[in-house]
């Protein structure tokens, strides 16, 4: 059995109890062994047990039911999300956009206000006004595209969005670095249109309009 052989010895122990729930140890829902059994299993006192545990347990794996026990609630913990953004590609970034833009434009195409109308307009113009440094384009851009996602009035789609945008930005100027083009007429007038279905409430046509000029991005990497 292996046990724990460097400082910190919580995290050596957290890290030895994941990979035995990865490997199946114990099933989804089981109930772990009490803390006097693992902790000489893993070669540390008790407390440390504890620390590890909690650790799993703000991680999403294991769950701590009072008079009951621990028990696994994941398989696997899941990966920072920071991490992952860096390490995605171009083009999974943008499918990630799709995944929550073109749903972000039907809604906003229902729930949209008439401030909310006014941002988005002002923020095409300002997005037209950037078309001569790729840096401003993108940040024009991606302004524009969060005007929308806040019309869309879901607090959970608009956080993910935040969170992607460092990530989303990086690969906006990196994509547009390699086609040397930008922010042409034709892409101008396609977000102008996608605009104008959600001020008509147009959720189909929103949606659709949102996935097109996306899906374009990302078959231009081909």
């Amino acid at each position: 059995m292996a046990q724990v052989r460097r400082a910190p010895l919580a995290d050596q122990a957290a890290e030895l109890l994941l990979e035995r729930v990865r490997a199946g140890e114990w099933a989804l829902g089981e109930k772990l062994p009490g803390e006097t059994t693992l902790a000489p299993q893993l070669g540390v006192g008790r407390s440390t047990v504890r620390e590890a545990i909690r650790q799993l347990a703000g991680r999403g794996v294991l769950a701590s039911r009072q008079g009951a026990g621990v028990f696994v609630t994941a398989l696997d913990a899941p990966e920072d999300w920071d991490a992952v953004l860096r390490r995605a590609g171009i083009a999974a970034v943008i499918e990630a956009r799709i995944a929550i833009e073109t749903e972000a434009a039907a809604l906003a195409a229902v729930r949209r206000t008439p401030a909310d109308l006014r941002s988005i307009r002002r923020a095409l113009a300002d997005r037209g006004a950037q078309r001569s440094d790729i840096e401003s384009h993108v940040d024009a851009d991606t302004a524009f595209h969060r005007t929308i996602v806040a019309a869309s009035h879901n607090p959970v789609l608009l956080d993910l969005f935040d969170s992607f945008t460092p990530r989303l930005r990086e690969s906006m100027i990196e994509m547009l670095r390699l086609r040397r083009k930008f922010g042409d007429d034709a892409d101008h007038d396609a977000h102008a249109e996608q605009v104008e279905a959600i001020a008509d409430r147009d959720e189909s046509a929103a949606s659709a309009r949102s996935r097109a000029h996306l899906l374009a991005l990302r078959d231009a990497l081909a």
